[in-house]
């Protein structure tokens, strides 16, 4: 559930569903309220967008998708504000490995190894794989975030901790317990953010 909300609009279950990636960095910036901010008022909270078929008048493919990386690099950046982390689905994933086949590496030292991910790297971002078996990002998407300004926020007291008292299931031979959650994705700088897609 956490994985799907991530990713999702913020609509679900009544509106309680976590405000993920498609309310917060969208194809279309220049529409909708985030956190309270009009994007069509004010540009400042507009996202950074890169589609293939209207900025290249193309299809992705692995021979143009390091264009479409570098052009959504550059607009997200400002300094040393650049993107830090890098979602893609199966397609652009597939795309941009095949674009490196012949250069590619795998840093043993990312902090994305160290939590259990292959990331390759593009620019010093991590390039994750977020499709495979069971994924939640949306076909033919992919996320440029900058980390310092979008946040994961668990409330102090329901950060997956368990809730009551262990009890019996009732078709098993088991011991269950609830876990509690709560919390939202917030942002600081929706302009550092990217979504590229087909």
């Amino acid at each position: 559930m956490i994985s799907t909300g991530i990713y999702s609009d913020g609509t679900a279950n009544n509106g309680k569903q976590i405000t993920g990636l498609q309310a917060m960095v969208v194809a279309s910036p220049s529409t909708g309220v985030v956190g309270g901010i009009d994007r069509s008022t004010w540009s400042f909270w507009r996202n950074q967008t890169f589609d293939f078929s209207t900025d290249l008048g193309v299809s992705a493919s692995s021979s143009n998708i390091q264009t479409g990386f570098n052009r959504l690099y550059a607009k997200t950046s400002r300094g040393s504000d650049v993107v830090d982390l890098i979602l893609l689905d199966n397609n652009l994933w597939g795309f941009f490995m095949s674009s490196l086949q012949n250069i590619q590496r795998f840093p043993g030292s990312s902090k994305m190894a160290e939590l259990g991910f292959v990331a390759s790297k593009y620019m010093n971002a991590d390039v994750v794989l977020d499709g495979g078996i069971g994924g939640n990002i949306p076909t033919s998407t992919g996320y440029f975030l900058n980390s310092k300004y979008i946040f994961f926020r668990p409330h102090t007291n329901r950060n997956f901790v368990p809730i009551g008292d262990e009890r019996m299931s009732t078709n098993q031979d088991a011991i269950v317990r609830l876990i509690g959650w709560a919390g939202n994705m917030t942002a600081s700088g929706l302009q550092f953010q990217g979504v590229m897609t087909e």
